[in-house]
């Protein structure tokens, strides 16, 4: 993971996770609400249109094949907008052009963005232990052998597993474009795959009723990598189109 502050904004530090996914770099940031913003940026919309301003400058900045349009003319030449799909999915249009999948949360007083690298479809969410009381109905949304795995990386904390495993799953549906509007949580199922340098890794696989509503989903490799922060966890799906 590398980590940059952007020059115009010393509140902003852009993380990057590469290789994610053996393809194309991720690029995420987050700010806090509460801050004195630029004029006309101090709204959610405005907040994230900030955020994909600078990720996206990192984007342009790499070698990814996403960058053509910008070589032949200037970044500021193309408006940034974020648009919705009918389903909620957040669309990154530049100028008259269509950007990598981008993805949002907000978590612990901050606004999080996620932008890929690659045409790989990207989710990130952030979930934490209050978010889970004794009387929440675990059972309901998860397995009990995840339960059981994410419990061990939670120090036996349930409260601090769920929140681990819920913001697993909001990542990969919204990966996926639907959040959970079409796919209920226990239809994803989540498997450990290792940890290293303060991160843990995930697989993450679909019920075959989710895989015949959405049919591209089949056979295709998610990852999710997964990181502890002060009161939350921070978890960034990636699903990429182009391997089976």
């Amino acid at each position: 993971m590398e980590r940059d502050v952007a020059e115009d904004d010393q509140e902003i530090t852009i993380q990057t996770m590469c290789p994610i996914h053996r393809r194309g770099p991720v690029f995420y940031a987050s700010l806090p609400y509460g801050t004195v913003p630029p004029a006309g940026q101090g709204t959610t919309g405005g907040m994230k249109d900030r955020l994909v301003s600078l990720l996206w400058g990192h984007v342009i900045a790499t070698e990814s094949p996403l960058r053509k349009p910008c070589r032949s003319s200037s970044r500021d030449a193309f408006p940034i907008q974020i648009a919705h799909d009918p389903l909620g999915k957040p669309l990154f249009l530049w100028g008259e052009h269509r950007g990598p999948a981008v993805s949002f949360s907000e978590g612990g007083g901050r606004l999080w963005a996620a932008l890929c690298g690659d045409d790989s479809d990207i989710g990130i969410d952030v979930a934490g232990a209050d978010e889970f009381p004794i009387e929440y109905p675990i059972h309901r949304v998860f397995h009990e052998q995840e339960l059981q795995q994410a419990s061990m990386l939670a120090g036996g904390d349930t409260a601090k597993a769920s929140a681990l495993l819920w913001s697993i799953k909001e990542a990969v549906a919204k990966a996926l474009g639907c959040a959970f509007h079409l796919v209920n949580p226990r239809e994803i199922t989540v498997h450990p795959s290792g940890e290293g340098d303060g991160e843990y890794f995930f697989s993450a696989g679909f019920s075959r009723r989710t895989q015949v509503r959405f049919p591209k989903s089949a056979g295709r490799p998610i990852w999710v990598r997964s990181l502890p922060q002060l009161k939350t966890w921070l978890s960034i799906a990636i699903l990429d189109w182009q391997h089976r």
